[in-house]
């Protein structure tokens, strides 16, 4: 994938970095950038996802049930057909098989990010929305106030854990909204409620 390639261009880039060739030092550090890195092993992860995303092959499996009911009523009746056609009638076939299939098939799942505030700061450095989904998994990071600023920050995080996995939370990271809560003046013990 594209981290494989990166890497392979690293190893290119380091023979010539001891060199400082036009500017390669500069390359090889961006290239070798903590948020290079999460954001390269989000999009293997996304395109990972989406190649293996199934997708129904119809929306609406009623509709396509009826219609293979009314074919099979118009055609030379044997056994076989008699029995399809009483499977495919049956009332918990149509009416719960195929009506949670379509509902589900309808459905969107994909997590949605809430928008932008229109209040962030012109003077801050960077600001990143991290979406992480929990399902019910300890987040894998702790959180502290900063002993000067006072904001609430990412104090560590536990190899293995979720946020570790995702590369999307650095230790040092500033929280300024947690599930659409901002949490300016909060206590950590609030904050970790909230998560």
């Amino acid at each position: 994938g594209v981290s494989h390639v990166l890497t392979l261009v690293l190893q290119e880039l380091s023979l010539l970095y001891k060199k400082d060739v036009n500017g390669v030092g500069m390359l090889y550090d961006l290239l070798r950038s903590r948020w290079l890195q999460a954001l390269l092993k989000i999009y293997e992860c996304l395109q990972h996802y989406l190649g293996k995303r199934p997708a129904p092959v119809t929306l609406q499996a009623r509709a396509l049930n009826r219609e293979v009911v009314e074919l099979l009523r118009e055609a030379p009746q044997s056994g076989e057909i008699k029995e399809l056609r009483r499977l495919l009638r049956a009332p918990h076939y149509k009416a719960a098989l195929l009506s949670a299939h379509d509902t589900v098939a309808q459905k969107d799942f994909e997590p949605t990010l809430p928008p932008l505030p229109d209040n962030i700061p012109e003077n801050e450095e960077a600001m990143r929305i991290v979406c992480l989904v929990k399902n019910n998994q300890p987040l894998g990071a702790t959180i502290k106030r900063h002993e000067i600023t006072g904001d609430i920050t990412v104090a560590r995080v536990i190899h293995g854990g979720l946020a570790d996995r995702s590369g999307l939370l650095y230790a040092g990271d500033k929280l300024v909204e947690v599930n659409g809560v901002p949490v300016e003046g909060l206590e950590p013990e609030q904050v970790i409620n909230i998560l």
